[in-house]
């Protein structure tokens, strides 16, 4: 973009200098909105986790610190459409505040005379670059203000999981958004603009990211717990030492164990708990150093909301999946990663006759 406002102050006035101030004019509306979006997030109650900037403005992931149910609410539909209204609002407050200043200082400027966004009038410039720059935001495409929420939207604003018909109504919202940025360049080629067709290649770029991500959600969000779970695995005894553990462990891949009494499970225990505990303290019983505490599944439960509720409430060792008070498996954080890794490599076709 730099490269490009560059050559255009060249082209357009003989002055890369120029071109170079364009550039700046335009980080500096995307800074107004994102810092007025960044404001609006934190009087909400939310935290900024990532941020990635596109000459349109940013495309940012919000969440809120120990929150449990920080996830949904960062989430909800109507509450991204309420901060990325701001952003919109700052660019077109900051263009008409230019421009009052300038129809009062030097009303010889003629503001509405194109090209709207030229290396000459660089002040003429700041007001357009912040009035295009909230207008196409507005529009209701991904990657732009206007877009954010509605895809939650489509499934309701409490929509964790989407099912097959929202995933539709998500893709056509995405096929639309390119529709727009086809649009855009259509009509910078008919007004003869080069910002028009610039913006409508960053739509058309953020409305395929929108779309990977889509694809990347639908594959993630149909994996349940029974497609991860540990079947074949190894238990301890509330009753056995931590030599005794430590032999059975030698031989197992395992990383975490479920520690039963009368075939109940009633904790767990790492590997390397083990080792650390006959370290520290020689030889003495399982009971005395499993954790006792931690979450269940059921095996329909998705793993996406499964691991938020585990991470929310800090037992990360392993999970039992029960049927009832029947266990059929556990999940572990070693086996989990190899679990979703290998699925990677099964064909399409049998991850979706999995999911079914």
């Amino acid at each position: 973009m730099l490269a490009f406002s560059i050559s255009f102050g060249i082209y357009d006035s003989g002055s890369g200098a120029r071109g170079f101030l364009i550039w700046w004019m335009l980080v500096v509306a995307v800074l107004i909105r994102e810092v007025a979006r960044a404001v609006a997030a934190a009087c909400f109650g939310l935290e900024l986790r990532s941020l990635l900037l596109l000459p349109t403005g940013g495309l940012p992931t919000y969440g809120t610190g120990g929150d449990a149910h920080g996830p949904a609410k960062a989430a909800e539909a109507v509450l991204q459409r309420r901060i990325a209204l701001v952003g919109p609002v700052a660019n077109l407050l900051a263009g008409a505040i230019v421009a009052g200043a300038i129809l009062a200082v030097a009303p010889e400027i003629s503001l509405f005379t194109r090209p709207w966004v030229t290396p000459a009038h660089l002040l003429k410039a700041f007001v357009w670059v912040n009035l295009l720059l909230g207008g196409v935001n507005l529009l209701p495409a991904p990657a732009l203000d206007g877009g954010r929420g509605l895809p939650q939207a489509l499934g309701g604003a409490k929509a964790s999981i989407p099912d097959r018909p929202t995933l539709l109504g998500m893709k056509s919202f995405v096929g639309f958004g390119q529709m727009i940025a086809i649009a855009l360049v259509i009509a910078g080629i008919a007004l003869g603009s080069v910002w028009f067709i610039m913006i409508g290649f960053f739509v058309l770029l953020g409305a395929h990211m929108e779309d990977q991500g889509l694809v990347l959600q639908t594959e993630v969000d149909t994996i349940t717990m029974r497609d991860v779970m540990l079947t074949d695995y190894s238990t301890l005894s509330a009753s056995d030492t931590l030599e005794d553990a430590l032999e059975r462990a030698v031989h197992n891949l395992q990383d975490v164990f479920p520690v039963v009494r009368g075939g109940t499970i009633v904790g767990a225990v790492s590997r390397q708990s083990i080792v650390e505990a006959l370290q520290a303290g020689g030889n003495s019983y399982i009971q005395g150093v499993m954790a006792r505490t931690f979450e269940v599944a059921r095996p329909e439960d998705p793993l996406v909301k499964t691991l938020r509720r585990i991470a929310a409430s800090g037992s990360a060792q392993f999970v039992p999946v029960l049927d009832g008070d029947r266990v059929l498996g556990i999940v572990t954080p070693h086996h989990l990663s190899q679990a979703i890794r290998l699925r990677g490599h099964l064909p399409r076709r049998q991850r979706e006759r999995d999911a079914r």
